[in-house]
């Protein structure tokens, strides 16, 4: 199994917005990197939920892979902000995956207080000019973050 750490603005959908679901598609990726990414998610992969361009940044909660990586509708409906005008159902170069809701913690754990943990310094979401939406994390990465949220 890996680990990830998944980004998502409150707005468009929160960790308790996938708790109410139980269940979505995570979709709209527009990096190739962080694409690449999805696309090397298994099933039963488990990922940190992290809130993004809101006023408490921070990792939210735990979700994990339940459909690994498919061709991302959105980017082929014209009504969707994340429409690709370039994109086509033979030739769609997007993917999503489905995610469930494992656990939301009892706070957030914001991105000053992941900075200050020796464990997590070599994780790419503490470097200034990280904006990655979906990246890898360590198993040593997971074990510290899911201490701290205890």
């Amino acid at each position: 199994m890996a680990y990830w750490l998944m980004k998502s603005e409150p707005d468009e959908l929160s960790i308790e917005g996938l708790s109410r679901l139980g269940r979505t598609r995570w979709d709209g990726v527009r990096n190739y990197q962080a694409r690449n990414f999805l696309r090397a998610m298994s099933l039963g992969d488990e990922f940190c939920f992290y809130h993004s361009s809101c006023p408490q940044p921070g990792i939210a909660g735990l979700g994990r892979i339940v459909v690994a990586a498919y061709p991302d509708p959105t980017a082929l409906d014209p009504h969707s902000p994340y429409f690709d005008a370039k994109a086509s159902a033979e030739k769609n170069p997007w993917s999503a995956v489905e995610v469930e809701h494992v656990r939301t913690f009892a706070q957030v754990l914001g991105l000053g207080l992941l900075k200050q943990q020796a464990a997590l310094e070599e994780m790419p979401l503490v470097h200034k000019g990280s904006r990655l939406s979906v990246m890898p994390v360590t198993a040593a990465q997971w074990q510290a973050i899911c201490a701290l949220a205890r």
